[in-house]
């Protein structure tokens, strides 16, 4: 038996122009994705996942040859094909990958609506599995710029700067002394990443001036050690990103009145973002935020 485990993430730097190449800051989270292999005998493939319930959310068996379904469990086809479309492009990168039976189960942490990395921690289970490129196998399915990839790789913070399949990976230790003051909070929204990514890259591309902008403050994000210091950083970021899509800052446009600081996570609209201030509990469950986590209950 084999088994492989990936953390999610969170982007805290460099939403959308780590696309562009500007270099990104972001965590490991606690929870992230488990998988298990086991031989078979039977010369078959037989996948099952289940959610953070323990609700199996795919259960099907698939032929070794081409991956065909031949067993479904009233499994929705879109899982299905998307499955297959992985297996059958790891198997272009690595022809000798699944030629005996097996079985294998992956279980969920997080909540799949989460955002906090699904599908980059199965990509960099099944990469680590079938020893080929993450990265590349990433590119070639759900594509993205691959920093989710790198976090559930590196199991740790990082820095990490764009390169095709092997881009530039620093790892790092944070440890912010005010940790204590930031919480990460979910928007009761999922945003699709890959539509995301598809409409950004039809977009006008960055000045250099932006991705520099972008860079000198991550790099600075790092080294502050004061929460007013931090969170005069994260609004001037607020402000580039916003103005690269056109786009309203979230504080401005949902929580005017928050007495704090708010950063959006990943794409802008869905997901987590993360909010400075004692008030946070308090403030946005008020607001009908019930999910408010702090950052030592979320950052591994």
């Amino acid at each position: 038996m084999l088994k492989f485990y990936s953390p999610g993430k969170l982007l805290i730097t460099a939403e959308y122009l780590v696309l562009s190449g500007a270099k990104a800051f972001a965590l490991p989270t606690q929870k992230g994705q488990h998988m298990q292999v086991t031989p078979l005998e039977t010369p078959v493939l037989k996948w099952r996942s289940y959610t953070h319930t323990q609700e199996v959310w795919m259960d099907v068996t698939l032929s070794l040859d081409t991956f065909d379904c031949l067993v479904d469990n009233k499994t929705p086809l879109s899982l299905i094909k998307k499955l297959q479309d992985i297996l059958k492009c790891v198997r272009s990168l690595q022809p000798t990958f699944c030629s005996t039976g097996f079985e294998v189960q992956t279980n969920l942490d997080f909540d799949r609506s989460w955002g906090l990395g699904s599908s980059s921690t199965f990509i960099n289970n099944i990469a680590q599995w079938a020893q080929v490129n993450p990265y590349e196998l990433l590119d070639k399915t759900f594509g993205g710029s691959g920093y989710d990839v790198a976090v559930a790789e590196a199991k740790q913070a990082i820095f990490f700067t764009r390169n095709q399949y092997t881009p530039l990976v620093e790892l790092l230790s944070y440890n912010p002394s005010f940790k204590d003051q930031l919480y990460f909070v979910h928007l009761n929204e999922k945003q699709d990443s890959q539509q995301e990514v598809a409409a950004y890259n039809k977009r006008t591309k960055p000045s250099n001036k932006q991705i520099e902008s972008i860079n000198e403050l991550t790099s600075s994000l790092l080294k502050t050690s004061t929460l007013t210091r931090f969170n005069e950083l994260i609004v001037t970021h607020e402000k580039i990103i916003g103005s690269l899509l056109q786009q309203t800052p979230i504080k401005e446009r949902l929580f005017p009145d928050f007495n704090g600081a708010i950063k959006s996570l990943g794409a802008w609209g869905g997901d987590f973002i993360l909010a400075t201030g004692d008030s946070c509990p308090t403030y946005f469950k008020e607001k009908g935020y019930a999910t408010v986590i702090r950052y030592d209950e979320m950052i591994a």
